[in-house]
């Protein structure tokens, strides 16, 4: 490592010696030529030669200085700068994502060295938030697996108790049916959100009627609304056609629909509408539930993410994350206004465009 020092400090020597000695030479030739023709002078063998000695020894010596500035300002302002980036992406490689770098002096000649450090410290922070989401992740999906498993085990062990009477054996039965279902809906959202993630489903867009879907989507929760009491209130344009991937869209409003009827309690009003303009569909999807507070409104399309505790056991907390990525694949937006004991409001805009659902990544 030594020589590899010592040729490299010689290499930038001899790198200032030639230009020095170029620079210089080329100086004093004009300067005595000038000098020569202004005073009629005429050097002599024994000048000449005394002159170049001393003009070698001063490139000499110039070169050597500039090799020592060059060596003390590489060190200062490359080198130490370097070291720290370097440093820094090590301790990145091994997991550490809480690495800052200070930047720089702030002057120009570290400029170019204070843009990287920016770069790297966005980089660093875009690599922790993700870390953090996967380690959440996982922790999520551990936890929302292992609870269904652990009822249908214990029912399942329950049923093996001999002269167990009907009733209760039903209520086992239906315990890990229920179970399972939860778990088959977990799985399927979880496989439905990666592939919406890593855009491995790619819209197929069509002309279909917006407001049919929407009256179809209604009526499935038909048994819901009659065993809660639930008014119904509509307010849908007929012929509402949109150019959008219908069955994607279905998704949408098959979550907000169930959250709706989920979160409404008995006698309460759920409330459906659609309007349209020559650009834009809005759908609007209201309760009269529990409603959310500020706070949770902010997380509430994040994966797994259950603000009411109450009804975690109805949900896995993928729902909004769906229809959220949906929405955005559709280049679409969506809104919720909520109070907490008042209930809420969801608010989807759609283009109404041709070009809709042509979105193929982010």
């Amino acid at each position: 490592m030594n020589y590899k020092k010592i040729l490299h400090g010689l290499n930038n020597w001899f790198v200032f010696f030639l230009i020095a000695a170029f620079v210089v030479t080329c100086c004093m030739t004009l300067f005595i030529t000038v000098i020569a023709n202004t005073l009629d002078l005429t050097f002599t063998e024994e000048n000449i030669s005394a002159a170049a000695k001393l003009t070698f020894g001063n490139v000499v010596l110039i070169s050597l200085l500039f090799t020592v500035i060059d060596a003390v300002r590489r060190r200062l302002m490359v080198d130490r700068p370097t070291k720290r980036i370097v440093s820094a992406g090590e301790k990145i490689t091994k997991g550490d994502f809480s690495v800052r770098i200070e930047p720089l002096y702030d002057n120009y000649a570290y400029e170019s060295f204070n843009s990287i450090i920016s770069c790297f410290n966005k980089m660093a922070e875009e690599l922790g938030s993700v870390e953090t989401l996967r380690t959440d992740f996982i922790a999520n999906v551990s936890h929302e697996l292992k609870t269904p498993l652990s009822v249908m085990q214990n029912y399942g062990t329950m049923l093996q108790t001999p002269d167990l009477p009907d009733e209760k054996r039903i209520e086992y039965a239906k315990g890990i049916t229920d179970n399972s279902r939860r778990l088959a809906s977990l799985i399927t959202n979880i496989l439905k959100l990666n592939k919406l993630e890593n855009q491995q489903i790619f819209p197929v867009p069509e002309h279909f009627d917006l407001s049919e879907q929407l009256c179809e989507s209604l009526l499935q929760f038909e048994e819901i609304w009659e065993q809660k009491s639930i008014d119904i209130e509509t307010e849908i344009d007929d012929g509402v056609y949109i150019n959008s991937d219908s069955e994607l869209l279905s998704l949408v409003w098959n979550n907000l629909l169930s959250n709706a009827f989920k979160f409404t309690e008995n006698g309460g009003t759920v409330s459906v509408s659609l309007s349209a303009d020559d650009e834009y569909a809005t759908v609007k999807i209201s309760d009269t539930g529990c409603g959310i507070s500020a706070e949770t409104g902010k997380h509430i399309f994040e994966k797994f993410y259950q603000g009411d505790t109450s009804h975690a056991m109805q949900g896995n907390g993928l729902g909004l994350a769906l229809v959220k990525r949906v929405v955005d694949i559709m280049q679409g937006e969506i809104t919720v206004e909520s109070e907490v004991g008042k209930g809420s409001t969801f608010t989807v805009k759609l283009k109404r465009g041709e070009t809709v659902g042509m979105e193929k990544a982010d």
